[in-house]
């Protein structure tokens, strides 16, 4: 690892906001999206990617885009799955009549890159192979976010891990800044780990 990067690894026992550790907050915050999006599956224990879509949704609420990542001033916040889907209807369902700074959220589902500023949000799946070649085609103003410790270590931005049985997410914050994008100082706080 190169000596400029620094990892900041949060363990179970650090706190955020309101005091509570960060698992206790990560869960609250999944559930929570997950209940008030009443898709029908409140009753039963969540999947994988029904949390996997309520940490997309929420993301969208902690991230700073610049102005040119959008074609129009009321131009929706697109979250857009390159290749196979994963996430079924459980992305629709949450993201259902949600807006983020006065722009709806649409979710849009593409077999190739997205054209500049078509997507906001680009939610890259394991089943794609060229991941290195997406990410450097995709325009500036675009969070990445995929499954694996390998998506941050091809440049990707947020990925998705799988921790003690819980989904939890690793962020490559060069990666975001690079992009023109601010991640707010809360969601840093509770990723499982920060590269700088």
């Amino acid at each position: 690892m190169k000596a400029q990067r620094q990892i900041r690894r949060s363990s179970t026992a650090s706190t955020v906001n309101f005091g509570l550790p960060a698992a206790v907050w990560e869960a609250a915050l999944a559930f929570a999206l997950l209940f008030a999006a009443d898709s029908g599956f409140a009753a039963e224990a969540p999947s994988e990617y029904q949390v996997k879509a309520a940490f997309l949704l929420n993301f969208t609420k902690f991230i700073e885009w610049p102005a040119s990542a959008f074609a129009e001033s009321n131009s929706p916040l697109a979250i857009c799955i390159l290749g196979k889907d994963p996430f079924g209807r459980d992305l629709d369902d949450i993201v259902q009549e949600e807006s983020v700074n006065d722009r709806k959220l649409v979710v849009r589902r593409l077999n190739q890159s997205p054209a500049p500023q078509a997507c906001q949000v680009v939610f890259i799946g394991n089943a794609e192979r060229e991941v290195r070649n997406i990410l450097g085609g995709l325009s500036s103003g675009v969070l990445t976010v995929g499954d694996g410790d390998g998506f941050i270590r091809t440049g990707g931005m947020i990925a998705f891990v799988i921790d003690n049985r819980r989904v939890r997410f690793d962020i490559n914050q060069a990666a975001a800044v690079n992009a023109g994008l601010k991640l707010s100082s809360k969601l840093l706080s509770v990723a499982r780990s920060v590269e700088k």
